[in-house]
């Protein structure tokens, strides 16, 4: 009788960082290799999507062959509720007053303030758009990190199965590999066909 060794664990975090870094590793492996070779934008997207896909199917195939699962330890924001950013009331039917002054100094000196009032308005618009930017980013990542961690759970959910034994962890990694990039391989492929 075989005793199967501990089940090792890998952290959520650090699974989708490396995958980050995975990503962005193999753009600039494609952009700095194809410079030179004027290749095609479908040509660069297959040479990513195969350097993307081989690394799942190495990593996916390690994991399982060693039994590894998946702990989710991304902070939960369960405090959060939407709707909650602006709660006031904004009386659409205020009256604006009237900016006519003149041409004299009274008209510089009241166009100097304007002046220097619309730039704060602007400068505090501008932080309030570069907030609800960081806002989206991160929102964007929160959802590729529930993507990559509900992926790879599922898939390391098998490791249990699969664990010391090369060949089933292998079948089972290409065919999640398959999965998980050969739909946007199609993708590209229609894109191309019918492009």
């Amino acid at each position: 009788m075989q005793i199967k060794p501990k089940q090792q664990y890998l952290k959520g975090k650090s699974v989708f960082i490396v995958s980050l870094l995975v990503i962005a590793v193999t753009v600039l492996t494609v952009y700095f290799t194809g410079v030179n070779y004027n290749r095609s934008l479908t040509v660069n997207l297959y040479a990513s999507l195969a350097i993307i896909g081989t690394a799942l199917f190495l990593f996916m195939s390690y994991g399982l062959y060693k039994g590894v699962d998946v702990v989710d330890d991304f902070p939960n924001f369960r405090g959060f509720r939407s709707g909650d950013f602006y709660s006031g009331h904004v009386p659409f039917d205020a009256d604006i007053p009237s900016s006519d002054i003149g041409d004299g100094w009274e008209g510089i000196v009241v166009s100097i303030f304007m002046w220097i009032a619309m730039t704060i308005l602007l400068f505090v618009l501008l932080i309030i758009l570069e907030v609800v930017f960081w806002v989206s980013l991160f929102v964007i990542l929160m959802m590729l990190y529930w993507l990559f961690f509900r992926a790879l759970k599922l898939v390391f959910s098998k490791s249990k199965d699969t664990q010391g034994d090369i060949g089933i962890s292998a079948l089972y990694a290409f065919g999640y590999t398959a999965l998980y990039v050969g739909w946007i391989f199609g993708i590209v492929y229609l894109s191309e066909v019918f492009g």
